[in-house]
């Protein structure tokens, strides 16, 4: 677990940076089906929960509701989906799905479903903020031009 972190090439090219809670980078899946984050332990050489220390699986749980709180706050749901599969990117990561009856995938699982449908002029912009202003209660911070987003 030793060295520097470095996100994963597949998820930084599927998802927006929203920022960063003590222990993970959030992200935001570039599914606009979905409102869907992607927490990612910033410690290097992690493929299981099991690999964290026992402090920092705590803090990922915390911070795992913290995501969930969050969405439900800026994207009402009927259901959180919570899961850290890892079978296609290895890199430890845990998704953190809003899921309203009746959405592309319902009642299945959206991993793997369909084609992931863009976010519209400014619509993946504005979830970021509301979610990043959401986390920044609980000590997270935003990316200030990092270039996570598309350009206009």
């Amino acid at each position: 677990m030793s060295g520097a972190f470095d996100l994963d090439p597949r998820l930084a090219g599927d998802t927006f940076v929203v920022g960063d809670l003590p222990l993970c980078r959030v992200l935001l899946m570039r599914d606009a089906r979905y409102a869907w984050l992607v927490l990612v332990p910033r410690r290097a050489g992690l493929t299981e929960v099991a690999d964290l220390p026992a402090e920092d699986r705590a803090t990922l749980w915390r911070e795992v509701d913290r995501a969930a709180e969050a969405l439900r706050a800026v994207a009402p749901c009927d259901k959180i989906n919570i899961g850290a599969l890892g079978n296609v990117v290895r890199q430890l990561h845990v998704h953190v799905v809003a899921r309203v009856e009746g959405d592309a995938a319902w009642p299945g699982p959206v991993w793997g479903f369909g084609v992931a449908e863009p976010y519209g002029d400014g619509a993946a912009e504005n979830r970021i903020v509301a979610i990043g202003q959401w986390l920044t209660r609980f000590g997270g911070s935003q990316p200030a031009g990092d270039g996570s987003l598309p350009p206009p």
